[in-house]
């Protein structure tokens, strides 16, 4: 995850006092400004804890449907888990599915979470959320629910092929804010959606949500099979420039938003451009807070257990299994790198190739998302394909190995998708 609005703060701060505040995460003395970033001792867990739901989204990456799956973990299970997990020094629970709150003891498990000390979110649809199961989720104490939207009430309803589900959606956040909880609002750009940004910031800011979770298309389940309408790169970087305006207009009002972004890790770079472009001055502390931050984290600081226990080194690579919580704990899984995927994701550089091996930008983004190379290539280190960065913003060089080794198929489609951009 980036978080836009951490960055636009400090660069506000920067603005208001003359000096590049330290992070508090870093140790003060230590090499660079602020030194070295610590990251959580264990992995956010996404735990997708059921996989029916009530919907069949366009882009799930899930594949979900409303009937039961067999074989999932049974609650005297996932609370063994749980215990693994804090003893692992795990900090953040997210519960999903499917849609969580088709699951009867999703309660149970997120009071558990609570009393143990985890940062516990929830992430849901919103389509089953009443004035009941709002005070239900408020006594409950979730430290955060996002709630997905798609676009306004036609394009929402299309992408969730559920009539109504935008009505249904918007009143469950109406609910949950009317009782004190933090509620954020989760949008997956395509093609199909991305005229519907604007207003859906607009309708942000009307409602008063405290968050805005921009997500790129992700070549998983069925944003997989949807993958040929994703959205071209200048329409993500027309979003990208209106997020970050809107947070930096956040920053220097002192308004009370957080956006952030996920699954295209070329943010952090892009982000740098634009202050290189505006606030020059602070450019260099950013670098070094963006390298500090290191891009992706997939197998590294965010992992994923599906409902039947299998653990992912993220939501988007449900085809390729580390282990099974009921074999092994977490813990042991998540430590073990003769996966030669895990070894590579964990690995300081990553051995990508083409265009991301030369990167200028790669200690920034890590190499990008690699689901999205392995999908369209077979080849999890090959380059990103959804990096929208232009070959003159990464340094990349006309004749160099790295240009030679990208002339790849999918490399091609690249280079056609950036000139159409520019006609």
């Amino acid at each position: 995850m980036f978080r836009i609005s951490q960055y636009m703060r400090e660069l506000a701060q920067a603005k208001s006092t003359g000096q590049y505040p330290a992070h508090p995460r870093h140790a003060a003395g230590a090499s660079g400004p602020g030194g070295p970033a610590r990251g959580p001792a264990g992995p956010v867990v996404i735990w997708n804890l059921i996989r029916r739901c009530n919907l069949t989204c366009k882009h799930c990456y899930a594949l979900s449907a409303d009937h039961a799956y067999e074989g999932e973990l049974s609650r005297d299970e996932v609370f063994g888990v749980m215990d693994d997990l804090k003893a692992y020094r795990v900090p953040v629970l997210i519960l999903s599915g499917g849609e969580p709150l088709m699951r009867p003891d999703i309660f149970e498990i997120a009071e558990r979470s609570r009393e143990m000390g985890f940062y516990t979110g929830l992430s849901t649809n919103g389509t089953l959320i009443d004035a009941p199961t709002a005070d239900r989720i408020a006594r409950t104490g979730f430290d955060y629910v996002g709630i997905s939207l798609d676009g306004l009430r036609e394009t929402h309803d299309k992408f969730r092929r559920l009539e109504g589900a935008f009505d249904r959606s918007l009143a469950a956040v109406h609910l949950l804010r009317a009782r004190g909880v933090k509620v954020g609002l989760r949008f997956t750009m395509t093609a199909l959606n991305a005229h519907d940004l604007p207003a859906l910031l607009d309708l942000m800011r009307e409602e008063q949500v405290d968050k805005f979770y921009f997500s790129h298309l992700n070549y998983a389940g069925r944003g997989n099979i949807h993958r040929g309408k994703d959205a071209l790169f200048n329409a993500t970087r027309d979003a990208l420039d209106l997020l970050f305006d809107r947070a930096w207009d956040a920053a220097l009002r002192d308004l009370n938003e957080e956006y952030v972004t996920g699954n295209n890790d070329a943010d952090g770079p892009y982000l740098l451009q634009w202050v290189q472009a505006r606030l020059p001055q602070w450019a260099p502390a950013l670098r070094t807070r963006l390298v500090a931050w290191g891009g992706n984290a997939s197998g590294v600081h965010v992992a994923n257990i599906d409902n039947l226990g299998l653990v992912h080194p993220d939501t988007m690579w449900w085809h390729h299994t580390l282990g099974d919580v009921r074999q092994r704990p977490f813990s042991a899984i998540w430590s073990d790198v003769s996966d030669p995927l895990m070894a590579g994701l964990k690995a300081r550089p990553r051995a990508v190739q083409g265009r991301c091996a030369s990167c200028d930008h790669l200690d920034i983004c890590g190499g990008n998302t690699r689901v999205r190379a392995q999908q369209l290539t077979g080849n999890a280190w090959a380059e990103d394909p959804g990096c929208y960065l232009r070959d003159d913003e990464i340094g990349a060089r006309a004749g160099s190995d790295a240009s030679r080794l990208a002339l790849t198929p999918f490399r091609k489609v690249h280079l056609l998708r950036q000139e159409m951009d520019h006609v």
